[in-house]
């Protein structure tokens, strides 16, 4: 019965390319094995399944049909592996910060994302996929 069934290969749900630039950001990692960037990828996934799922159903008990970042907030603090790990990366919720820096958050939310400054000791996402300016654009002769 086994040998009956076609059993479709598990293919992750993100690039390979761009995962193992991310895994490479790590200066002690030189080269990524195959099969640790299908695991990382695979185990990537599952996570984020996890977290979306999660997250929906506190967005659910609080009669929500769009989970926003405080529904995020409240799913990764129920989960003790997860909040000892993520919670203080994720932002604090403008609503309860203190009134002058809502003032702040209210300023920036105006701005367009690539003017807003991203806080100190990190970079945004949109930079690590741009190319790099000492990067010549590629030239196509019609020839």
């Amino acid at each position: 019965m086994a040998e009956d069934e076609a059993v479709d290969p598990v293919r992750p749900e993100f690039p390979a390319g761009r995962v193992k630039k991310i895994m490479k950001l790590d200066k002690d990692i030189n080269k990524v094995n195959s099969d640790a960037l299908f695991l990382i990828s695979c185990s990537t996934d599952l996570f984020l399944r996890f977290l979306a799922e999660r997250s929906a159903e506190v967005a659910a008990e609080k009669k929500k049909k769009t989970v926003k970042l405080d529904h995020l907030r409240t799913a990764v603090k129920r989960h003790r592996p997860t909040s000892d790990f993520l919670l203080d990366s994720l932002p604090i919720p403008a609503e309860s910060a203190p009134a002058v820096a809502g003032s702040v958050a209210d300023r920036d939310r105006s701005l367009p994302v690539d003017v807003k400054p991203a806080p100190a000791g990190t970079r945004r996402i949109d930079h690590f996929f741009r190319r790099p300016a000492n990067e010549a654009p590629i030239q196509i002769n019609d020839a």
